[in-house]
């Protein structure tokens, strides 16, 4: 039986990291998939990818005194885009492998500012910032919510926050929704081992599944045949790298949380957000709204 003393620690320690909202595990996670995979040799292909997320953001927001953060920056793929548009972009991640690698990467831009921080800790204050966006990252993290409106308190009024969460096929038939429930154990199975066993074991599945079934929609194209249905058809026109990484993020990761549009949605309201739209276009559900005043 724990003692009060003891008891208040703990209790401490679990308020603190619900402050933080962070997994340990996935920070560490993460940090080793950038350090592994930095993006450095296809930095500049990755503008297919940019347009597919951007695609809905209001360029007029990206100007040369626009402020702005990229929550959950990763390699700084997304940044190199951005930054060379705007004043000032704000780079936050929580892990120091990640944010030594965006440092990298992004160390010909002088006006990026790098915080090792998660976006409930970030020192950016409330009403800051003319643009914000948050891809990839906010079905990783413990309380997604809470994360979001951390994002949206941080925008002046009508600014605009890009969002990608990881969707629950609410668009796709019932077989697709099976093949991710076959393809989810086997994620749970593998995000356990230890971190070369995840890298190879991913690579295994970018090699003999990605790669043939992106190859594959990528032929049908050709021939005139579009069938977004078919699993992986959103990889048909993008590198290897690209499947690597991604295999990796989605087997590697233990925590993954997916929500259909409709609660997407709802989540951009609760955090504050209006005039809420979604690109039609995969990577489903890209989202952008506006900070209501």
């Amino acid at each position: 039986m724990l003692s009060r003393s003891n008891l208040y620690f703990a209790v401490l320690s679990q308020m603190n990291k619900s402050y933080k909202n962070f997994d340990d595990d996935v920070v560490n996670d993460f940090g080793n998939q950038w350090e592994k995979y930095n993006y450095d040799e296809i930095f500049g292909f990755n503008k297919l990818a940019f347009n597919e997320y951007f695609s809905i953001f209001p360029k007029k927001f990206l100007n040369n005194e626009a402020i702005g953060f990229d929550a959950g920056c990763g390699s700084g793929r997304w940044a190199n885009f951005i930054a060379p548009k705007v004043k000032k972009l704000y780079c936050i991640e929580p892990s120091k492998k990640a944010i030594e690698v965006a440092k990298q990467n992004l160390i010909k831009y002088e006006n990026c500012v790098f915080e090792c921080a998660t976006i409930n800790t970030s020192t950016i204050k409330p009403r800051e910032m003319d643009f914000g966006y948050c891809l990839g990252v906010l079905h990783h993290i413990p309380n997604t919510l809470s994360a979001m409106k951390s994002c949206t308190s941080k925008l002046k009024p009508g600014a605009p926050f890009l969002v990608y969460i990881y969707y629950k096929f609410d668009n796709k038939p019932i077989w697709y929704k099976y093949l991710w429930i076959f393809s989810n154990l086997l994620r749970k199975m593998i995000c356990i081992l230890p971190f070369k066993l995840k890298l190879l074991l991913s690579r295994i599945i970018a090699i003999f599944i990605y790669f043939p079934l992106a190859r594959f929609s990528f032929i049908l194209n050709k021939f005139g045949i579009e069938n977004n249905n078919l699993p992986l058809y959103e990889y048909r026109n993008k590198r290897f790298y690209v499947m690597l990484t991604d295999s990796l993020d989605r087997f590697g990761t233990k925590l993954e949380k997916r929500f259909t549009k409709k609660e997407i949605k709802k989540m951009m309201q609760d955090s504050g957000l209006e005039n809420i739209s979604f690109s039609a276009n995969a990577p489903y559900w890209v989202g952008i709204g506006y900070k209501k005043d």
